[in-house]
C-alpha cells in the first residue's frame, strides 16, 4: 500500500500533538512494508516555532528516534498529480488549509484511484464549528476522528457509517519501560498551557497538591505566559520549557508519577477522549494519577492502570498513595502496561486502519455529503 498523508508537520512536536501518534503509526505502516509518503507546509507555525527557539538543534531528537521518517514541504504550487502518483490512500489531517482540503477532495472526485480522508484530532468541531463545516469533504470518502463523541458530531453533520473512531495510541517501540531502573522523585507533567483551557483545573489538581504534600514538581512544555509561570513559581513548581516528545520516555523513567489533567472541552463537550499523554506515560511504566474525566469507551480500566480523582482533595490522597506505597505503584505500572500492550499500541491502530480501509473500498460507490 501506497499511503499519502497531510499533515501539519511531522518533523515538529511543538504544541503538536498529533505528530506523536502519526510518527508511531507511519514507523508501523513502514515495518510491515507499505510506503509512506508526508507532506506538510513550508512555514506552518509548529515547525517555525521550534525553529525560533531552539534551531536545527531542536530537531535532533526527532530525527534520532525516528530515522526511518522524513516528510516533504509543499508551498503554494504544489502539483496534485506528481503527491498524489500511485497513492492507494490519502490522508488529510484537519489542521490543513481549506483551499488544500477543497483541492484534494476535488481531484479525487475527477477520477483519483485513492481512498481519501479526513482526520480530525482536535476539539474545533465543537469549539468551533463554523470553521470545521467550511471544509468542503464533498469529494471524500470517509472521516477518522480521535474519539467516539467526535464521531457523534460528524454522524449528526450526514456522515453516518462513514466516520471511523481512530483513537490515538503509544507508540511503544520508542515508549517503554526504562531497560533498567534509576532513581525516580518528585512528579512531572509534560504538556502546554495554551489558552487557559485548563488553567484552573492544573492549580487545583496537580500544583496545589504537590505543593501541600511537599512533591516537587517539574514541568515540560510551551506557550506559559507570565501568568502561568507565576502561578508555578507560587507553588514552587520546576518550569523546564519545551521536551521534543521523543525525549519524553527518558523524563518520565526519572520520576516517580506524573498526571492527567484534561483540557476543559474534552471534559465538557467531547467526553471520552484523553490527551495522547495517557497511552503514552502508561507504556512507558509510571504510574498516573488523573483529574476527572468520564472514560466513555471503556479504554482504560481505571482503578488499575491509573487513579482517578473525583476532586481536588481526593487527587491529593492519590498523590499521597502514590508516593508511599511501592506496592501501589508497581500494580499501576502493571496494569498500565497490561492494557496499553494489549489494546493501545500504534500497531494495534495500523491494523485498525487496514480495517477501516478495506471497509471503506467495500461500500464504494461513494455517496458524497453536501
Amino acid at each position: 500500500m501506497r499511503l499519502v498523508y497531510f499533515t501539519h508537520s511531522l518533523l515538529s512536536c511543538w504544541n503538536h500533538g498529533n505528530a506523536h501518534f502519526l510518527r508511531g503509526v507511519f514507523r508501523e505502516l513502514i515495518a510491515r512494508g507499505h510506503e509512506t509518503r508526508i507532506y506538510e507546509p513550508t512555514g506552518n507555525w509548529s515547525l517555525g516555532n521550534l525553529l525560533r527557539d531552539h534551531g536545527e538543534a531542536g530537531l535532533e531528537a526527532f530525527r534520532a528516534g525516528y530515522p526511518e521518517l522524513s516528510s516533504e514541504s509543499y508551498g503554494p504550487d504544489l502539483d496534485l498529480d506528481r503527491a498524489l502518483d500511485g497513492a492507494d490512500v490519502v490522508i488529510v489531517h484537519e489542521w490543513n488549509e481549506h483551499a488544500l482540503v477543497a483541492a484534494l477532495g476535488a481531484h479525487r472526485a475527477r477520477g483519483g484511484r485513492y481512498t481519501l480522508l479526513f482526520h480530525d484530532t482536535h476539539h474545533r468541531a465543537v469549539s468551533d464549528p463554523g470553521s470545521m463545516r467550511a471544509y468542503d469533504l464533498s469529494g471524500y470518502d470517509g472521516v477518522l476522528a480521535f474519539g467516539e463523541t467526535l464521531s457523534e458530531v460528524y454522524r449528526g453533520w450526514g456522515w453516518g457509517g462513514r466516520v471511523f473512531t481512530w483513537h490515538e495510541a503509544a507508540d511503544t517501540r520508542l515508549f517503554r519501560p526504562p531497560a533498567s531502573e534509576g532513581e525516580r522523585s518528585g512528579l512531572v507533567w509534560i504538556g502546554n498551557w495554551g489558552d487557559d483551557e485548563r488553567s484552573e483545573e492544573l492549580e487545583a489538581y496537580l500544583f496545589r497538591p504537590a505543593a501541600e504534600l511537599g512533591l516537587p514538581l517539574d514541568i515540560y512544555g510551551v506557550r506559559y505566559p507570565e501568568t502561568a509561570l507565576a502561578t508555578l513559581a507560587r507553588h514552587g513548581a520546576r518550569y523546564l520549557g519545551w521536551l521534543p516528545n521523543a525525549r519524553a520516555p527518558d523524563i518520565f523513567a526519572r520520576h516517580l508519577a506524573t498526571a492527567h489533567v484534561p483540557r476543559r472541552l474534552y471534559v465538557q463537550q467531547l467526553p471520552g477522549i484523553p490527551t495522547i499523554r495517557v497511552f503514552e506515560a502508561l507504556a512507558c511504566g509510571i504510574p498516573l494519577v488523573s483529574a476527572p474525566w468520564r472514560d466513555d469507551e471503556n479504554l482504560f480500566r481505571v482503578g488499575l492502570d491509573f487513579l482517578m480523582a473525583k476532586d481536588p482533595a481526593e487527587m491529593q490522597q492519590h498523590l499521597r498513595a502514590v508516593r508511599d506505597d511501592a506496592d501501589l505503584r508497581a500494580s499501576l505500572v502493571r496494569h498500565g502496561l497490561e492494557t496499553i500492550r494489549a489494546r493501545h499500541s500504534c500497531s494495534h491502530r495500523a491494523d485498525e486502519l487496514l480495517a477501516i480501509l478495506s471497509r471503506v473500498t467495500q461500500s464504494r460507490p461513494l455517496e458524497h455529503v453536501a
